[in-house]
């Protein structure tokens, strides 16, 4: 563990940590519990000045800040990445194994394009892979019919447990998809919004209203990113599958994200690749659209590295629906 030569100064903390509770609306239950957080609050606040003093160095390319997360430990942010990745997990239909990436644009940012919906929250429920999901298929339908609608994350959190998922307590984009099937449509988010916890399943209720269809979906090939360039320039935003399970990325706020010890394999966390470009100082990144608000890092959206052998496994699960 690395010490800073000077801790954070009282005055600091105590303005910050003011500061925080003013802009999340913090209230504590109990003076003890309200130390507890601060304490935390204050070691991940030292994290990020140790963190973003490398940056001033040059020697990161990335920066970190306080956020919502700023009174979490790591251990319960881990909690709020809802994705389950098991050896039964489902297998699209068809495999998207188109490489070639020569001829594709140099950059691609779809949320110029009009058909990405505005960053939404999924807040403290593990449904990351549903807001994943729905993201995707939003995209495909505008891409298809010209119409942005924004669908329904709460019908996937309550009504896909027979395609395999478990609501706030996590699931897979792939059965998203396979629900959506299932039911000839996802309501829109207006008549079945979203409430960030575990309810009774609502979709035959006569008032549904079905936002979009999808007929299948496709898993881009594995570990392949030049796949994922191919499959985000030709078809569209795509559902991807991330370790997002560093306090780096907790607490993430700007620049391509570089963290070598990301894993490829051990995925707990379902995003959106909208785009994919070079930064100013020649780093190769993927736009990542994520779910956590515009709070976090930059406005809701995060780059991170490409073509850096896969890292945080972001070609490991990647898919799309077909409209």
């Amino acid at each position: 563990m690395i010490v800073m030569a000077q801790a954070i100064d009282q005055f600091r903390l105590d303005s910050e940590w003011s500061n925080f509770k003013k802009n999340y609306g913090r209230v504590y239950r109990s003076s003890y519990e309200e130390q507890f957080r601060k304490q935390i609050f204050s070691d991940n606040l030292e994290l990020i000045d140790q963190h973003n003093q490398l940056y001033n160095e040059g020697k990161s390319s990335y920066t970190l800040g306080i956020n919502q997360f700023g009174d979490k430990s790591i251990s319960e942010f881990r909690r709020l990445n809802g994705l389950i990745v098991s050896k039964s997990v489902r297998t699209a239909p068809q495999i998207y194994t188109d490489n070639e990436v020569e001829s594709l644009p140099a950059e691609v940012d779809w949320t110029k394009k009009g058909v990405v919906a505005p960053i939404k929250n999924q807040k403290n429920c593990g449904s990351c892979w549903a807001f994943s999901a729905v993201s995707s298929m939003e995209s495909a339908h505008a891409l298809a019919t010209g119409h942005l609608v924004e669908l329904s994350e709460q019908e996937l959190v309550d009504c896909s447990s027979s395609e395999g998922d478990s609501g706030c307590e996590g699931g897979w984009m792939d059965n998203g998809f396979q629900y959506v099937i299932d039911q000839h449509g996802i309501d829109t988010e207006k008549s079945y919004p979203y409430v960030a916890m575990d309810e009774s399943c609502r979709s035959y209720e006569k008032n549904k209203t079905i936002g979009a269809t999808i007929r299948s979906y496709v898993d881009v090939k594995q570990y392949d990113e030049h796949a994922l360039q191919s499959a985000c320039a030709k078809v569209g935003p795509i559902s991807v599958a991330i370790d997002a399970s560093s306090s780096h990325f907790m607490f993430y706020k700007s620049g391509v994200y570089n963290h070598d010890d990301c894993s490829q394999m051990l995925l707990d966390h379902g995003v959106v690749v909208v785009g994919y470009g070079t930064s100013a100082s020649g780093k190769q990144y993927w736009k990542v659209r994520n779910s956590w608000g515009v709070t976090w890092g930059m406005d809701g959206y995060i780059l991170m590295s490409r073509n850096k052998d896969n890292q945080c496994g972001i070609a490991s699960k990647a898919s799309f629906p077909v409209v």
